[in-house]
């Protein structure tokens, strides 16, 4: 069973994506910010990380910079599920190591297109 990092500030967010992610049979873990997050990553690195770009602590581009220098950080699929969509931030993200972007609003066709787009399905 592959793993899925779900990094959101939001629990309603977090609790909406475990149950779309957890039917298309992925071991799901959760973090409330990047801190945590890269933390969580050191401690297990998952398959896929589903993240948000505005949080407290340390927001979405941050943890990923962050986590493509850690010790098997390029390993992970990186989805950016955020508000965040003009182009100058999906280009950051992408340029940061994104591997993916969905928008908010999102539900379960928009996340298992783009996990299937990725690889993941």
């Amino acid at each position: 069973m592959k793993s899925c990092l779900i990094v959101d500030d939001s629990a309603v967010i977090r609790k909406i994506a475990r149950k779309i992610l957890e039917e298309l049979n992925f071991e799901i873990a959760e973090a409330d910010d990047g801190r945590r997050a890269l933390e969580q990553c050191r401690a297990q690195m998952p398959d896929a990380i589903l993240l948000d770009w505005n949080m407290p602590q340390m927001n979405g581009i941050e943890f990923l910079r962050a986590l493509r220098q850690t010790d098997g950080g390029a390993a992970p699929v990186v989805i950016f599920c955020t508000t965040e969509n003009d182009v100058p931030h999906i280009r950051e993200a992408i340029a940061a190591g994104a591997n993916e972007y969905i928008m908010k609003p999102f539900d379960g066709d928009i996340i298992q297109s783009k996990f299937a787009q990725v690889g993941l399905l």
